[in-house]
C-alpha cells in the first residue's frame, strides 16, 4: 500500500485528508487536485454529466432515493484516494436510477485521480494495469430479493458503512429497475475500507431484472472483479482483467444471467459461486459463453453446497507452470457444469511446451466429463464485442 500511495503523492499531487466518522454522509478526502467538476456531495436532484467533461469523486457519494443521474458518453470520472470510511466510491442507492450510456466510439470511464487521460481518449498512459487499489468502485443496489442468514429483507452491502442507508439493498421487487449501464470501464479501484475488506470493482446488491448491463470492463481492482448479492440483473459482454481476488462472485441467491465475458489473469479464482444464505433459494443463477486465462489464477472455481449455478461453454486457456491447482468443490445438485473445455499444454519458462490434462488442474471436480480437452477452442466469449474500447485490448491484455 506504501508503493501505490507514494505513486498516487507523484502524479497526482500530495493529499491532505481530514478524517471523517463512520456516520457523517458523506466522508470526504480533501485533495487539491480536482479534475473536472468536484463531486463532494450526495447527489439529491436529478443531474446530467455531460459529454465531454470530467469529474471527481472527493469520497463516498451516493445517487439517493428517487434521483436519476445521468452520465453521458465520453465521460470520465475520477475517484481521490482514501480508505476506510474514506474511500471514494460512487453508489446508486435503492430507489435511485443510473443512466449510463456509453458508446464504443465513446466509453465511460471511471478511475483513479492519479490516471491521466485526455478527454476523447480511451487509453491512459501512466498507470500500469496491474496497478490496484488505488479508489474505491461502483456501487450498485435494488429492491430485489436476496437470501441472507436471519431472513432480513434487507441489509447493508459490504464496502459500505453500516450507519450509512444509503448502502441498503434488498426488498420485494424482483423486477426492479435501477437504470441502464452500457459500455463502461472501470480501473485501479478496490481501495481497503477494513482489515481484508475491499470494495469490488462492480457490485450489484439486489438489483432487479429491469435494470440493462452490457459491455462492462474491470480492470486492476484489488479485490472482486464483479459481484452478485441476490437480485435477478443480467449482466452481458462483461470483461475482467488483473483483479486481486475472485474475477466473478456471486452470492445471496442471485437469480440472473452473465452471457459471454472474458476473464484474464484472475489473482485467486476465476469464479467464487455461493447461493443462498437464508431460507429464500431463489431461480439459480446461468454463466454461459466465456473464456478464462488462467495464467496466475488459484483455480477455476470456488463453491459451497448451496451453489446454485449452471455453467456452460466455458473454455479454459493460457495456464502456465504458476497457474494454481486448487479448487474448492462441495457440489451438489444445483450445480450444473456441462461444454467446459480446456486447451492441453503450457510453455514453461524455458519455452518447452508441457502437456497439461483435465485432472492435473480441476481434480476435485464432480463430473469430469464435462471437461474436454482441446487445442482449438470451440466454445467461449466473443472477442469482437471486446475491441476498440476496453483498456484491455488497447493494452493488449489479449
Amino acid at each position: 500500500m506504501k508503493k501505490l500511495f507514494t505513486l498516487l503523492m507523484l502524479s497526482a499531487g500530495t493529499l491532505a485528508m481530514v478524517s471523517c466518522s463512520e456516520d457523517e454522509t458523506p466522508p470526504v478526502v480533501n485533495d487539491p487536485d480536482v479534475k473536472g467538476t468536484a463531486v463532494s456531495e450526495n447527489i439529491t436532484s436529478d443531474v446530467t454529466w455531460t459529454t465531454g467533461s470530467q469529474y471527481t469523486l472527493t469520497g463516498r457519494i451516493a445517487v439517493e432515493s428517487g434521483v436519476t443521474l445521468t452520465i453521458e458518453r465520453g465521460v470520465i470520472i475520477y475517484g481521490q484516494a482514501g480508505t476506510g470510511a474514506n474511500a471514494s466510491a460512487l453508489i446508486i442507492a435503492r430507489g435511485a436510477t443510473l443512466n449510463a450510456a456509453g458508446t464504443a466510439a465513446a466509453p465511460i470511464i471511471m478511475t483513479s485521480i492519479a490516471d491521466e487521460i485526455t478527454p476523447g481518449m480511451i487509453d491512459s498512459p501512466n498507470l500500469s494495469a496491474d496497478l490496484d487499489g488505488l479508489w474505491g468502485g461502483l456501487i450498485v443496489l435494488g429492491n430485489a430479493r436476496i437470501s441472507i442468514e436471519g431472513d432480513a429483507e434487507s441489509t447493508n452491502i459490504e464496502g459500505i458503512p453500516s450507519t450509512d442507508s444509503n448502502g441498503l439493498y434488498g426488498g420485494t421487487a424482483d423486477n426492479d429497475n435501477s437504470g441502464t449501464i452500457t459500455y463502461l470501464s472501470v480501473r485501479h479501484g478496490g481501495s481497503n475500507i477494513g482489515e481484508g475488506n475491499e470494495i469490488n470493482g462492480i457490485t450489484f446488491g439486489g438489483v432487479g431484472s429491469e435494470t440493462t448491463v452490457s459491455h462492462v470492463e474491470v480492470v486492476a481492482n484489488q479485490d472482486d472483479g464483479i459481484e452478485w448479492f441476490g437480485g435477478t440483473v443480467s449482466v452481458s459482454n462483461a470483461i475482467v482483467w488483473n483483479n486481486g481476488d475472485d474475477a466473478i462472485d456471486t452470492d445471496q441467491a442471485w437469480a440472473g444471467t452473465l452471457n459471454n465475458f472474458i476473464i484474464i489473469n484472475p489473482g485467486d479464482k476465476g469464479f467464487e459461486l455461493d447461493g443462498p444464505e437464508g431460507a429464500y433459494a431463489g431461480a439459480g443463477h446461468t454463466i454461459q459463453n466465456g473464456t478464462v486465462w488462467m495464467k496466475d489464477a488459484a483455480g477455476g472455481y470456488d463453491d459451497d453446497s448451496n451453489t446454485d449455478a449452471i455453467v456452460s461453454n466455458i473454455y479454459f486457456t493460457g495456464f502456465s507452470e504458476d497457474s494454481g491447482t486448487s479448487n474448492d468443490y462441495n457440489v451438489n445438485g444445483n450445480f450444473v457444469a456441462t461444454n467446459l473445455k480446456m486447451d492441453a499444454s503450457y510453455q514453461d519458462e524455458d519455452d518447452n511446451t508441457v502437456a497439461i490434462t483435465v485432472a492435473e488442474y480441476f481434480a476435485d471436480m464432480d463430473g469430469l466429463d464435462v471437461m474436454t480437452t482441446v487445442e482449438t477452442a470451440t466454445v467461449g466469449a466473443n472477442t469482437a464485442e471486446f475491441t476498440s474500447w476496453t483498456f484491455t485490448d488497447l493494452r493488449d491484455g489479449f
